[in-house]
């Protein structure tokens, strides 16, 4: 198998890619378990690009069950520098109807005790998190949206709720006093780690319906909500398409380097056991 360079991970509505060439399924066995899915690795727009159905294909995986060390370590496995996210989400604006892409640069955790971090067990490090999305990868999804003409807006914060029950109207009224822009169930998480793992990561939060705090809410349909997911589906695969041929081979973000500084431990006292599971992460900073 080459070298893979790009990862996607399909949420809600995204469980395969269209187009792929000499693809071929992965699977990984991490030391964090077993990934949401095999990985589908092919050939898309001349780039090798591996895909992840975030939910395992036919929607299994609730956002809290998901293993989401599992699944950012098996792109480091194989050779992933940038993830592109896609996923559903609701929308707290007014100005961001359904069908609109939005573009989160900052993220607001309301989970519980998800697991969102490789380290730990002897070996700490605190890597900087003030700006989470990759800007390089964020520039170049906004170009791809504006290519393919899908309503796009750059910027925003997602709210990351627990779920899987969606908010009450009292939480979404107040994220919106907050200043909130969207709200899903998965993508801190997967920032976090990618930006552990020195990854790129940047997420299309895909939005599919107004949260409770619309007055029109309570109108909306099941059958209204499933069109949106697929018209956003068939927009992902063309905002794909565009951003492949858009993103550079290499790296000019300081995503590759988010460890430099980050690691604290004492070389000699991290345990061998913690050292060798974390190799692929960290080994170049111990050895």
């Amino acid at each position: 198998m080459s070298h893979v360079q790009i990862g996607v991970i399909g949420g809600s509505g995204l469980y395969s890619l269209p187009g792929f060439e000499d693809s071929e399924e992965v699977n990984l066995d991490t030391p964090w378990g077993e990934p949401s899915d095999n990985y589908v690795v092919g050939t898309l727009a001349g780039r090798r690009v591996a895909f992840l159905a975030r939910h395992g294909r036919g929607h299994r995986i609730l956002p809290s069950e998901l293993n989401f060390r599992a699944n950012i370590f098996g792109f480091k496995m194989l050779g992933v520098d940038r993830i592109v996210s896609f996923s559903a989400c609701g929308s707290l604006r007014e100005e961001l109807p359904p069908s609109t892409f939005v573009l989160p640069d900052q993220f607001f955790d309301r989970t519980r005790g998800r697991a969102s971090t490789f380290f730990g067990h002897g070996l700490v490090a605190h890597i900087s998190f003030a700006d989470p999305v990759c800007p390089e990868l964020l520039g170049a999804l906004e170009s791809a949206c504006r290519a393919a003409e899908v309503p796009v807006k750059r910027g925003g914060t997602y709210v990351c709720m627990e779920g899987p029950a969606f908010s009450t109207k009292a939480e979404s009224h107040v994220y919106r006093a907050w200043g909130m822009d969207v709200i899903g169930m998965t993508n801190l998480q997967e920032a976090k780690l990618a930006r552990e793992a020195e990854i790129c990561y940047a997420t299309v939060a895909m939005v599919t319906d107004f949260d409770c705090w619309h007055p029109q809410h309570d109108a909306v349909t099941a059958q209204e909500v499933v069109g949106n997911l697929l018209k956003n589906s068939e927009n992902a695969a063309k905002v794909l398409l565009a951003v492949l041929a858009g993103i550079p081979a290499k790296r000019t973000c300081r995503c590759g380097s988010a460890l430099a500084d980050a690691i604290l431990t004492a070389r000699d006292k991290i345990p061998a056991e913690t050292r060798q599971k974390l190799d692929l992460l960290v080994g170049k900073y111990l050895s």
